[in-house]
């Protein structure tokens, strides 16, 4: 049961790792959601800029609610965490106004629309000793950890080459309309066509990328907009595909689109077979290696795949709510304990810049990009 913050509890919630929320718009019930299966996590209290859409969901999730930011952050202790929740036009004064009153910060992706506002943010928490992590949260799931420990273990070889997929269908001609949140909030598709989905979706597998391998230093990419017709005002790139060179070693190939038929599969090639994802945006998703093989003068890749699991229970899951079967909390939930026991976060403030660069190097002017940011490989859970 999720724990909201109130005078008849709030003794056992100062025991609990707290929360406040930022902005109520659709992702934000897909956070509630998520919490509601974290009951060692309170929620404070929530803030939206728009009255009528707090209230709504303020009801709906009978939560604390606070009419301004300054009220919201006046309620935070030092261990608690501020999830930011706005428009991504937003992302940057919020998480600003949020670092410079002393607080922790869970951002939803993309961190920052420039390069320039990322790297403030990322210096400002540096100097104040604070953390900035940024959505996915995926990355911390079950699917994404248990291969990354089979890449780690070398379970296909030395990895050569990725394949990553992040296309969502035709999605212009998708009832998007139609598409509303557990609180009523409609889907923001003028924010999803404006800011581009490579900025709001490529970090479902570039996470996993990163925390796999670490720094990308070199991004070759292509980016354009094929339909021009959606509604809404300007828009960004509806497609692009890139080429990501490792400071470890490989290559990967990552492609992003709302207009190729759904394909979010994650495929690493090694000397001796492959991994493969064939759902990112599902926590529980299946890994399976494909041994690779020679029979007589044939080269084969096994038909019938090894599943390859984690070694013990993982963390909560999360039903299925559209698309996508995915624990929204497992980033706070980290950057919780991480304060709680007294250790780094692993998702640190480096990979939150660097998941930018490259990401606003992804969605960018067709071209090569030298990447400036680094960041460490993740350390994988210790149930992998």
């Amino acid at each position: 049961m999720m724990q909201v913050e109130g005078k008849e509890n709030s003794s056992r919630e100062a025991r609990l790792g707290r929360v406040a929320l930022v902005g109520c718009g659709f992702v934000a019930d897909l956070y509630m959601r998520s919490l509601a299966a974290h009951p060692e996590i309170a929620v404070i209290a929530v803030h939206d800029h728009d009255p009528a859409r707090l209230a709504a969901f303020a009801a709906h999730w009978d939560v604390v609610v606070e009419p301004t930011l300054a009220a919201l952050l006046a309620r935070l202790g030092p261990d608690d965490v501020v999830l930011n929740l706005t428009n991504p036009s937003s992302h940057y004064a919020v998480s600003r106004a949020c670092l410079e009153a002393g607080h922790h910060v869970w951002s939803e992706k993309p961190l920052t629309l420039e390069l320039s506002q990322a790297r403030a943010l990322h210096d400002l928490a540096e100097a104040r000793g604070l953390m900035l992590a940024s959505a996915p949260s995926s990355v911390l799931g079950e699917a994404a950890q248990v291969l990354i420990g089979a890449v780690r273990r070398g379970l296909a070889g030395t990895p050569r080459l990725i394949y990553a997929e992040m296309d969502d269908g035709f999605i212009p001609q998708a009832p998007f309309a139609k598409w509303q949140s557990e609180s009523g909030a409609p889907w923001p598709h003028a924010d999803e066509f404006a800011v581009g989905c490579t900025l709001e979706h490529a970090g479902y597998v570039l996470s996993w990328l990163i925390a796999m391998f670490g720094s990308v230093t070199r991004v070759v990419s292509a980016s354009a907009e094929v339909i021009p017709d959606k509604p809404g005002g300007a828009h960004a790139p509806d497609v692009s595909v890139s080429t990501l060179h490792f400071e470890t070693g490989p290559m990967a190939r990552l492609t992003c689109s709302i207009v190729a038929s759904h394909d979010h599969r994650l495929r690493v090639f090694g000397d001796t077979g492959v991994l493969q994802v064939r759902e990112v945006w599902n926590n529980a998703a299946a890994v399976r290696f494909h041994r690779r093989f020679t029979l007589r003068r044939r080269l084969i890749e096994h038909p019938f795949a090894r599943r390859i699991r984690a070694r013990g229970p993982s963390h909560p899951k999360v039903g299925r709510w559209g698309a996508a079967s995915m624990n929204f909390a497992l980033g706070p939930a980290e950057m919780l304990a991480a304060l709680a026991e007294g250790r780094a976060c692993r998702l640190t403030n480096a990979m939150a810049l660097h998941l930018t660069e490259v990401t606003l190097a992804l969605q960018g002017p067709s071209g090569v990009v030298e990447i400036e940011s680094r960041c460490a490989p993740m350390e994988v859970a210790a149930w992998v």
